[in-house]
């Protein structure tokens, strides 16, 4: 085990960060309104009285933009830790389906899947996810009949008061980044070079997605209102159904 240097981790997040916003940047500018409306639930704004397009672009726009930044930032934050276990304890990515880390500590070989946070799966992930350790199991094994491998589902994120799940332990926030890493703050440390340049790279994001709102609201309008300026309902949902716009 090597002593954590906090300087080379700022540095990491430093050079590294603007691969998340470049990401985000590319996710918007791929992004295109028939296909997402295609995707989103038309009754539901229907049911809430949305009347704009401008409200009803917003709403699929922020909902995209939500999800699909967690999934970028989550695999930012695999990368991260990734580094730091590296620096620690020698630890690399996996090759193993399923496993994002490996690393020994103490005479064991720790099996670790990343997640941002504690609330990433429903009961069939986690059954997949079980089945992903037992494989890794059962692999490094095969060429280490006495290895001693112990599973963790790591979450960079949250907390879980009952860390043992029995088929394998799942660390989260706090926990997790000292197990990673030996620093009990290691946590918090993080938390400051993260914002590394983001007020500019936040600022220009706002100006490509108001743009990207004023474009699909006035291609929404054109698509989907009544000559009067009403939302044609009628047309958007056969549209998210299945049939052709002009239908």
């Amino acid at each position: 085990m090597e002593a954590l240097n906090i300087d080379s981790i700022k540095q990491y997040v430093n050079d590294h960060i603007g691969e998340f916003h470049y990401k985000r940047f590319q996710s918007l500018e791929k992004l295109a309104l028939l296909a997402v409306l295609k995707r989103k639930n038309p009754y539901l704004y229907k049911a809430k009285n949305v009347l704009t397009s401008e409200a009803i672009v917003q709403g699929i726009v922020d909902a995209h933009i939500s999800s699909n930044e967690e999934t970028i930032f989550g695999d930012w934050l695999e990368g991260l830790v990734i580094y730091i276990n590296s620096q620690v304890y020698g630890g690399w990515k996996s090759g193993i389906p399923g496993i994002d880390l490996e690393f020994n500590n103490a005479g064991r070989r720790y099996i670790v899947t990343i997640k941002s946070g504690p609330n990433w799966a429903n009961r069939s992930q986690i059954d997949k996810m079980k089945v992903d350790f037992t494989s890794a199991k059962r692999t490094l094994r095969t060429t280490n009949s006495g290895i001693d491998v112990v599973a963790v589902n790591g979450c960079c994120y949250g907390i879980d008061k009952k860390p043992d799940k029995g088929e394998y332990y799942k660390y989260c926030g706090q926990v997790f980044w000292k197990f990673i890493s030996g620093s009990e703050t290691l946590y918090t440390d993080i938390v400051e070079p993260l914002g590394y340049n983001a007020k500019q790279k936040n600022d220009d994001y706002m100006v490509l997605y108001s743009k990207l709102i004023n474009r699909f609201t006035m291609e929404f309008s054109s698509q989907f209102c009544c000559s009067d300026g009403g939302i044609d309902w009628e047309k958007l949902v056969r549209y998210n159904g299945g049939q052709k716009i002009s239908d």
